[in-house]
């Protein structure tokens, strides 16, 4: 069975649902919104496999392993967005509506990565988990060695990352912070997970999700400083901003 394939489809379908009743909730359910859904449905498929494809620069991977790439499909998902509302003249930020739609996608999605893919790296903790030897480019596998288990961490972080969005939507009211707090909280996370995953490291002990997501954590540093001192998360923290 194809489960890898079969939950990454389950997870865009979730998606799907998921930001149109967002989009129903907010009066923002138009043509506009669903040609930006268009857009990041493209940019993603084209960035998973176009990162896969720098891993190995064979034009005969790019299919069979850019699907993949997580962080690849989330930035061009990104970018398809912005070019899809570029070329329509759409200026209404769309973010807020992917947010929850995404982490909850994400979430489903991670369960054929967890089917499918090796789990993480050796571990003594009790929660270690053995996946079967024909695992793909999994030493523990065939050794037999308990492995974090990665990718339940990221469905855990996920899930309570939708309920938190959930929550936050109600008091966050300038558009985009919503969007920004989960990206930004994704990239901290992904960044201390990939510590228990099986990637290979390539430079100081760091893998090239980690090395991709330095740059961009400094930025989203700089936009939440940005937004802190001018009070748009005031009302996550009942504080009160200065006028």
């Amino acid at each position: 069975m194809p489960y890898h394939e079969i939950f990454v489809g389950l997870g865009v379908a979730v998606a799907a649902v998921v930001f149109v009743r967002e989009a129903r909730r907010r009066g923002a359910l138009n043509e506009q919104s669903l040609i930006a859904v268009a857009g990041a449905l493209v940019g993603g498929a084209i960035g998973m496999r176009l990162a896969g494809w720098m891993e190995t620069l064979e034009l005969q991977s790019l299919w069979l392993y850019g699907s993949r790439s997580i962080l690849g499909g989330l930035t061009g998902a990104y970018v398809g967005v912005l070019v899809a509302k570029r070329i329509i003249g759409y200026k209404e930020r769309t973010g807020d509506l992917f947010a929850p739609a995404v982490a909850l996608g994400m979430a489903v999605g991670r369960i054929g990565c967890h089917l499918t893919e090796a789990p993480g790296r050796p571990t003594d903790l009790p929660w270690g988990v053995h996946a079967p030897p024909t695992t793909p480019e999994c030493p523990g596998c065939l050794t037999g060695q308990a492995m974090h288990p990665s990718f339940i961490y990221e469905i855990i972080f996920q899930l309570a990352a939708f309920a938190a969005l959930l929550w936050a939507r109600e008091r966050l009211t300038r558009p985009g912070e919503l969007f920004t707090l989960y990206v930004a909280g994704y990239a901290v996370f992904r960044f201390l997970v990939e510590f228990t995953r099986a990637n290979e490291t390539v430079w100081l002990d760091l893998t090239r999700p980690q090395w991709f997501l330095i740059p961009g954590m400094l930025l989203l540093a700089v936009r939440l400083g940005y937004g802190w001192r001018r009070g748009h998360y005031a009302p996550l923290f009942g504080r009160k901003v200065m006028t």
